[in-house]
């Protein structure tokens, strides 16, 4: 059998995505090499291999003008292994895409002819402007409703771009990459801002950032997150959607730029390769707060490489949400039996009558991920959903919203949150959005107990508002059988959880043997 060629086409058109063909971005960048191949191309797609070299292509480059022998070594060394396995895991279109060392060193043509040569593929060697738009595109896949400035800092570059409504605005790219600028020494630091501000002089519209978001991309920023997340004891080890507001970062960036090379590797979750990087990274971002006063700070692992994904999407695909598709998605894999999610949504919802919007695509994805643990051994299952969930590697969602969904998934298997890693992160959720997740929780809990998870039988019950304030779950002369002990013990959690009475009814409108109100 002959092995696939990858896609020849130049550009970046619109397409539909096709399920089971795997995808693949080859990012060439200043300081690192990365290649990630994704599951599909679509709305909310799902890293299935990803890995980088830090293969320092910039390094030097102000100096001599020329990528480094050793950085192009090491690269063209890398980028073979990456092309066999892409080849192996059968990549169906792959993008090769350069950025500012290899743009703006003389010896970048020779050094892409000589790659395109070795692998058989065309390489893109963007502009600064190109990978500006990519970024911003990556994040608006990660953050739909991003409204603020996007910065992604590589190992050569800045670009900063602005993005509301799903639209890109002003844009600037400056040479700020930690490789390009140097090192912050120690009594230079006044002559290093000087330099960074008079880049981000070519941003004259950076001010409008103010009272809005940063959007922070980049291997060095994440760093950076990682570091600070660490410090603060940060119970989620996510980087995507990590928020720090302005001021509490800037003090920290302070420290961080006076810190040595050989402090800076000790941190814990800085690496010792990206340590080097750190002080020059934390100034830029630092005079990049300075300059733009948003109100704080979002990390985010998207960014190029997702964007050259969104950027082949049709508008139909990018109108999608990104949190349900791949809700769906996960459902389809794991589910014993054919998901009916919107008939669970539709049963439970009757509870709540005025949900935010927010809330409610929530509560969607947790209809749709509500039996994602039944394999696990039974003693597991709420531990192991909730951690599942926690971490899901899916866009369209904030640190806040992933604690909503594990919650709710802990109480719809177990009961309740008592479990020590929802203790230590139920405090980024607000008291009454906790609540909300808990009763959502206790609500599927009774669906999946009352239908034994065949979901088709909640067809035949209703959860209706009844008198003083609580609700009548009917059921159909059949559905009555339904009925036990388990099942009433799940309709009195509920009823403790939501603080409203609820009635067991046949459908004639009279009650069944008994109706259940709050415990005291």
């Amino acid at each position: 059998m002959t092995e696939p060629n990858f896609s020849q086409s130049e550009g970046r058109g619109t397409r539909e995505p096709v399920r089971g063909q795997r995808v693949g971005v080859l990012d060439i960048g200043s300081n690192s090499i990365r290649l990630v191949v994704y599951d599909h191309a679509g709305r909310s797609p799902i890293p299935v291999f990803n890995e980088k070299a830090l293969c320092g292509l910039g390094r030097g480059v102000t100096d001599t003008g020329n990528l480094p022998v050793e950085g192009m070594a090491s690269a063209l060394m890398n980028i073979d292994r990456f092309n066999q396995i892409a080849r192996a895991m059968r990549v169906r279109h792959l993008d090769v895409v350069a950025t500012s060392a290899v743009r703006d060193a003389a010896n970048g043509p020779g050094f892409v002819a000589e790659l395109e040569r070795r692998i058989g593929h065309p390489v893109d060697v963007i502009s600064g402007d190109e990978e500006a738009r990519l970024s911003a595109l990556g994040v608006l896949s990660g953050f739909p409703d991003a409204n603020g400035v996007v910065g992604d800092l590589g190992g050569g570059s800045l670009e900063l771009i602005d993005v509301s409504d799903r639209r890109l605005g002003a844009h600037a790219t400056m040479p700020l990459g930690p490789l390009r600028i140097g090192d912050v020494a120690r009594g230079q630091r006044r002559r290093f801002v000087a330099m960074i501000d008079a880049h981000l002089d070519s941003a004259p519209w950076l001010p409008n950032l103010a009272g809005r978001t940063l959007y922070a991309v980049g291997g060095a920023w994440r760093s950076i997150a990682r570091a600070h997340m660490t410090q603060a004891s940060y119970p989620i080890e996510v980087i995507h959607g990590y928020t720090v507001g302005r001021d509490a970062l800037s003090d920290y960036l302070g420290s961080l730029v006076q810190t040595s090379k050989k402090s800076v590797r000790s941190i814990p979750g800085v690496s010792r390769r990206r340590g080097d990087a750190i002080p020059s990274a934390a100034l830029v971002l630092q005079r990049v707060l300075a300059r733009g006063q948003p109100s704080g700070v979002v990390f985010s692992a998207f960014g190029l490489r997702e964007g050259c994904l969104y950027d082949r999407l049709t508008d139909a695909e990018r109108a999608k949400d990104p949190l349900l598709m791949a809700a769906e998605e996960i459902a389809r894999e794991t589910n014993r039996f054919a998901p009916h999610p919107e008939t669970i949504y539709g049963w439970l919802t009757p509870l709540f009558p005025t949900l935010q919007e927010q809330d409610a695509r929530l509560i969607r994805a947790l209809c749709m991920l509500s039996d994602v643990a039944w394999s696990e051994h039974p003693s597991y299952r709420g531990e192991h959903g909730f951690l599942r969930v926690l971490r899901l590697p899916v866009a369209g969602l904030d640190h806040a919203d992933r604690v909503f969904l594990a919650l709710g998934l802990l109480v719809r298997y177990v009961g309740h949150t008592d479990l020590p890693a929802a203790k230590a992160v139920e405090g980024l959720l607000d008291p009454a959005r906790r609540a909300l997740a808990i009763q959502v929780g206790h609500a599927l809990r009774l669906a999946l107990t009352l239908s034994g998870g065949a979901t088709t039988l909640l067809r035949r019950t209703r959860l209706r508002p009844g008198a003083d304030g609580g609700f009548n779950l009917v059921l159909s002369g059949e559905a009555l059988s339904l009925l036990g002990d388990v099942v009433d013990r799940r309709v009195a959690a509920l009823s403790s959880a939501i603080g409203a009475p609820i009635a067991v009814q046949a459908n004639t409108g009279r009650r069944a043997a008994s109706s259940v109100r709050p415990r005291s």
